[in-house]
C-alpha cells in the first residue's frame, strides 16, 4: 500500500501544480495507527501528511456536501464503493460535478483494530461508479461473505423481530453519528434537530423514542440507502443498523425489481417513480403490505 499512497500524493501535488484543485479530502493518520482520519488538506505543503492504507474505510463523500459553497474544485479520494454514496448525492443534486474531481483509489478491503470491515464482507466490486482519474493496481477486493444475519432474521416470527429490535435499539444513544455520517441523509435540517417538530435531539426517555428515531430514518433513507454500512461501522453500541437497511432494500427488490441506489445517478429509485406495473401495497400486513422489519 506505501507505493498506492506514494503514487496518490504524487498525483494530487500536480493536479494542485496545474491548478487543476484548490484542496483536497482525504485521510490523515490519526491517533492510533488504526484511525485514518477524514481531513480537508489546504495547502500543497501539508499533502506530505495525506495517508492511504487498509484503515482508510470511511466514505468521504458526505464531507462533499460543505465544499460545495466554496469557490474551486476540491479533489476527494474515493474508494469503488464509496463512488455509489457520491452518484447518490450527485443524484439528489447534493453536490455539483464540476466542483469535484474524483480520484478513484484501488482497495483491497479495509480493516479497524477488530480486523476487516463487516461492510467488506459484502463488497460491490472494485468498478468506479464515478470518477476523473484512478490509481491503478493489482489490489483484489475481498469475496463477498454472507453473514447469515438476514436469513436468521428473516426466518424470525414477527414478535421474535420485534423482541430483537427492541433490544438493539434500546442501546442507542442518539450520538447522531449514524446520520452525520450517512450519504442519503443529506437533508440541509434534520427534523430532528428542527424545534418546531417536537422531537428535537430528544434523549430516547422512553420506548417510543428509542424506536423513532431510526424507524424514521429507515423509512428516510428508503430507496437511497446504497448499503455502504457506514451507519453500523460509526454506531459506538454496535447496533447492526444496515440489517434494517438491507431490509428495507430487500423488500423493494421483491416488489420492484432489484435496484442498487447510487449505480447510476440518472437512475429513479423504485419509491420516486410510478409504473403500471408495480404492485398495489395494502397497509395490512400478509396481503400484500410491507413485512415487519
Amino acid at each position: 500500500m506505501h507505493a498506492i499512497e506514494e503514487t496518490i500524493k504524487e498525483t494530487c501535488k500536480k493536479l494542485w501544480d496545474h491548478g487543476e484543485v484548490n484542496r483536497i479530502l482525504a485521510w490523515e493518520k490519526g491517533l492510533f495507527d488504526y484511525d485514518a482520519a477524514p481531513v480537508l488538506f489546504r495547502s500543497r505543503e501539508r499533502i506530505s501528511r495525506l495517508v492511504y492504507n487498509e484503515h482508510c474505510g470511511v466514505n468521504l463523500s458526505k464531507f462533499l456536501i460543505k465544499e460545495m459553497e466554496k469557490e474551486g474544485k476540491v479533489l476527494v479520494l474515493l474508494k469503488p464503493c464509496d463512488t455509489y454514496g457520491f452518484n447518490q448525492l450527485l443524484s439528489e443534486n447534493r453536490v455539483n460535478r464540476e466542483k469535484v474531481y474524483i480520484l478513484g483509489v484501488p482497495c483491497g478491503g479495509m480493516r479497524d483494530e477488530k480486523g476487516l470491515l463487516f461492510k467488506c464482507l459484502s463488497c460491490k466490486g472494485n468498478d468506479f461508479k464515478a470518477s476523473d482519474q484512478i490509481i491503478e493496481s493489482d489490489l483484489s477486493v475481498p469475496a463477498p461473505v454472507p453473514s447469515g444475519e438476514e436469513e436468521k432474521l428473516n426466518k424470525m416470527t414477527a414478535e421474535e423481530r420485534f423482541a430483537f429490535w427492541r433490544g438493539q435499539l434500546s442501546k442507542c444513544i442518539r450520538c447522531n453519528a449514524c446520520r452525520n455520517v450517512c450519504p442519503a441523509c443529506s437533508c440541509i435540517k434534520c427534523v430532528f434537530d428542527n424545534r418546531d417538530s417536537g422531537i428535537e435531539a430528544k434523549a430516547n426517555s422512553d420506548a417510543f423514542e428509542e424506536n423513532l428515531f431510526h424507524i424514521i430514518r429507515a423509512f428516510h433513507v428508503a430507496g437511497r440507502c446504497t448499503d455502504c454500512g457506514e451507519c453500523s461501522r460509526v454506531c459506538p453500541q454496535n447496533i447492526p443498523l444496515y440489517l434494517l437497511n438491507r431490509k428495507m432494500i430487500e423488500e423493494m427488490n421483491e416488489r420492484y425489481g432489484t435496484y442498487q441506489a447510487g449505480e447510476n445517478p440518472e437512475a429513479k429509485s423504485p419509491l420516486t417513480e410510478f409504473k403500471e406495473s408495480d404492485p398495489e401495497v395494502s397497509a395490512e400486513y400478509g396481503k400484500g403490505g410491507v413485512s415487519s422489519c
